[in-house]
C-alpha cells in the first residue's frame, strides 16, 4: 500500500456478549498436591482429569469446581515445567480473585484458611473502592484472593 492509499473500510460488526468465566487453568509444579489443596482449603470438588488438547507429552489438567457449577478450576500438569516457583511479574497470570457474598464471609474465610493453616493478610479494606479483600497463596505461591463489595 502507497502511502496515499487507504486500507480498505472495515465491516461493521456487532460485538457478540460475554456471558461470563467459563474456567482458569493454573499450571502447578505437583498437580496431584494442588488439586488436593484446592478440594481441602476452597472446597472444590473433583469433575474429572483429562489429558491436554494435541499434547503429545503427557500433560493433563484436574479440572476442579464447586457444587453449583458456576465455574471451574484446572490443575495443568505440564511435563516441561521445571518447577519454578510463580512470579506474578512475569507475563501471565497475576493472581485470581473469588468474589464472596459480604464482609461477614471474609472474615470466615480467615477463620477457615486459618483452621486449614493457610497463611492470609485477614480482611482489609480497599482505600478508595467499595470492597474488602483477603489475600493469599496456593502451594505454588499463586496469590489467591476473595473479594467481597461493601453493601
Amino acid at each position: 500500500m502507497t502511502p496515499t492509499e487507504t486500507a480498505p473500510a472495515a465491516k461493521a460488526t456487532v460485538r457478540p456478549t460475554l456471558t461470563g468465566i467459563h474456567h482458569i487453568g493454573i499450571t502447578v509444579t505437583d498437580v496431584e498436591a494442588s488439586a488436593a489443596w484446592y478440594e481441602r482449603v476452597l472446597g472444590l470438588g473433583r469433575l474429572f482429569q483429562v489429558r491436554h488438547y494435541r499434547s503429545e507429552a503427557n500433560g493433563y489438567t484436574i479440572v476442579l469446581g464447586p457444587p453449583d457449577g458456576s465455574f471451574s478450576l484446572g490443575i495443568d500438569h505440564h511435563p516441561a515445567n521445571t518447577g519454578d516457583g510463580f512470579d506474578p511479574t512475569r507475563t501471565g497470570l497475576d493472581h485470581l480473585s473469588f468474589q464472596v457474598e459480604s464482609v461477614d464471609a471474609l472474615h470466615a474465610w480467615v477463620t477457615h484458611l486459618e483452621s486449614q493453616g493457610v497463611p492470609n493478610s485477614g480482611v482489609y479494606p480497599m482505600p478508595g473502592f467499595p470492597l474488602s479483600l483477603v489475600t493469599f497463596c496456593d502451594p505454588d505461591g499463586v496469590q489467591l484472593e476473595f473479594i467481597a463489595f461493601h453493601g
